[in-house]
């Protein structure tokens, strides 16, 4: 027997409502409404911490076909506060999966909407720029109350979701060098650099090279494998942890991660990423990328509708080549107000923001966009190796 539909509101903060049919979890949630154009890998989005706060709309028509899978989530939880789409596929076809797309969502609490115009959303979004909006799937709302509802949901800019998605205790991240093994479907009996577990074909990982700390903001797990499969031992603590106690541990170098919300609210994290640019080769992605344009003096400002996709084109001021990225962003460093010591080293094709930067008397970069993926496009990997490069160099 199928799940029972029942009508849903997505109101916007200008009145727009848009009916559909609820998934998910049957309750009301607010937040800001943002469009992802990726055409897989929904799952990574819905666990990818710097969502949090957020409802997201997928572009792409038809969602759920694969299911979700446990090993596939960028986190412990799924941070969207609700999930938008046009066709939900109820019954995934897939080996892997272990839970429906919308058994996934009921068991978080997450609301989901199905059956919108999601072309006619993402066109608003784009034109009239981020807004807020409410999702009700439980009927405790009417269209106008959840227009109310949209209107009186406290906005993005100015907010610190770092607070409510970082490590409350920090941790020495896959000790056992088995979670950032890299599946595979090679054929064990053809390939001998494999490792099997449970029935599971695994590459092995390098020898460890690198001990580095990386404050979690948000941090996603495919950040992590990404570093221990370059050989890096690293050591996740607390966005407020000082930076007196990191640099007491003397670590080969310093990771700043990925988080929601906005960037220019965390001034006790400027403060301490301050005290460590002169210091020891630093790595920055997405939100440690902005934190470091606010610790060199610089600004961010919100962007209209964010960057959100697997299909960003960047270009390497460096060296002319042109990479697609995966981003989720919707707040930018401002280039015009970048201190003469940075060098901007990447920018968006789309609309020329910044993507890169490095400081020109330090061991110290960083990119706006997501290198690890998850979901989205490898191009952009071999900044890990570039990292150890670095601290390489700087030994």
């Amino acid at each position: 027997m199928g799940r029972e539909k029942k009508k849903a509101i997505l109101a916007l903060e200008d009145g727009t409502v848009f009916e559909g049919i609820g998934f998910g979890a049957a309750t009301t949630q607010s937040g800001e409404i943002c469009f992802n154009t990726s055409m897989t890998g929904y799952q990574e989005i819905l666990t990818d911490p710097s969502y949090r706060g957020q409802i997201v709309t997928m572009t792409c028509p038809l969602i759920g076909n694969y299911g979700t899978s446990e090993v596939d989530a960028e986190s412990a939880a799924i941070h969207v506060r609700g999930f938008v789409i046009e066709e939900l596929c109820e019954v995934p076809s897939n080996w892997r999966s272990e839970q429906s797309l919308h058994d996934y969502l009921a068991a978080s609490d997450v609301p989901g909407i199905e059956g919108i115009d999601t072309r006619a959303l993402t066109k608003k979004l784009r034109v009239a720029g981020a807004m807020r909006a409410t999702l009700c799937t439980d009927g405790s709302l009417d269209a106008d109350g959840a227009v109310k509802a949209a209107q009186d949901a406290a906005p993005m800019a100015g907010s610190d979701f770092v607070k409510e998605v970082t490590t409350p205790n920090g941790y020495q991240w896959d000790p056992d060098s088995k979670l950032s093994r890299e599946w595979t479907i090679v054929n064990p009996s053809r390939e001998s650099a494999v490792e099997e577990d449970g029935g599971e074909v695994y590459l092995p990982l390098p020898d460890l090279k690198y001990r580095i700390v990386a404050y979690d903001f948000g941090i996603k797990r495919n950040i992590l494998r990404q570093l221990r499969q370059h050989g890096f031992e690293v050591e996740v603590v607390n966005s407020r942890t000082p930076a007196s106690e990191v640099l007491a541990r003397n670590p080969d170098g310093i990771f700043l991660s990925n988080g929601p919300g906005d960037p220019a609210a965390l001034d006790y994290v400027h403060e301490e990423v301050r005290q460590i640019v002169d210091k020891t080769p630093v790595f920055g992605i997405c939100l440690g990328h902005q934190v470091l344009a606010h610790a060199f003096g610089g600004k961010t400002f919100k962007l209209k509708f964010g960057h959100r996709g697997g299909n960003h084109p960047v270009k390497d001021l460096r060296s002319g080549k042109i990479a697609i990225t995966s981003q989720n962003h919707g707040f930018a460093a401002d280039g015009d107000a970048m201190p003469s010591h940075i060098e901007v080293t990447h920018i968006n094709l789309n609309d020329d923001t910044v993507e890169g930067m490095r400081h020109r008397d330090y061991p110290v970069f960083s990119v706006q966009y997501h290198p690890e993926a998850a979901p989205g496009p490898s191009d952009a990997s071999y900044f890990f190796e570039e990292f150890a490069n670095l601290i390489d160099q700087s030994r």
